[in-house]
């Protein structure tokens, strides 16, 4: 529902951002066409992983509440959602950089990022993710990740 799709090699027709797709069920969160998406023209839909994120801000931020249960918060669930998409690609590529031999200021340069990408204690929150969007955090990674081509590269 929170993102677009283009008609094109990837989709069979264009949605735009914060529609639901056609072919949601009206009375589940559930693709009517899931078995036979690539037939129908959307190996998008098959390749496409939020990693967690629409699962987590529906549970986590909005306690179970949906965008159906509440269409005037769905702005608020549509942007909590890419904040969370990025917090968690941020959060996968960490997890993926740890698995190569990394020096000690390189594993600490992580630990410090993880640090500041961890749920504060009361959880995530519309507010906490719009801080942490906010913050210079994603801009510093993706500025660091050069430095760790050598540890990669040695693997």
């Amino acid at each position: 529902m929170a993102l677009h799709f283009d008609k094109g090699d990837a989709f069979a027709f264009d949605k735009p951002a914060g529609t639901p797709c056609p072919n949601l069920a009206p009375d589940s969160f559930g693709c009517r066409i899931h078995a036979d998406l690539m037939n129908k023209g959307f190996g998008g839909c098959v390749k496409f992983d939020c990693r967690g994120a629409g699962q987590r801000v529906t549970q986590e931020v909005f306690a179970g509440i949906t965008w159906r249960d509440a269409p005037d918060q769905m702005r608020q669930m549509i942007d909590a959602f890419r904040m969370m998409r990025r917090l968690h690609e941020t959060l996968e590529a960490i997890a993926l950089l740890q698995r190569y031999p990394l020096s000690p200021p390189q594993s600490q340069q992580l630990d410090a990022f993880l640090a500041e990408l961890t749920a504060p204690e009361s959880g995530w929150t519309v507010s906490s993710l719009t801080a942490l969007d906010a913050s210079d955090v994603f801009d510093r990674f993706k500025a660091a990740l050069p430095a760790f081509r050598s540890a990669v590269s040695r693997a």
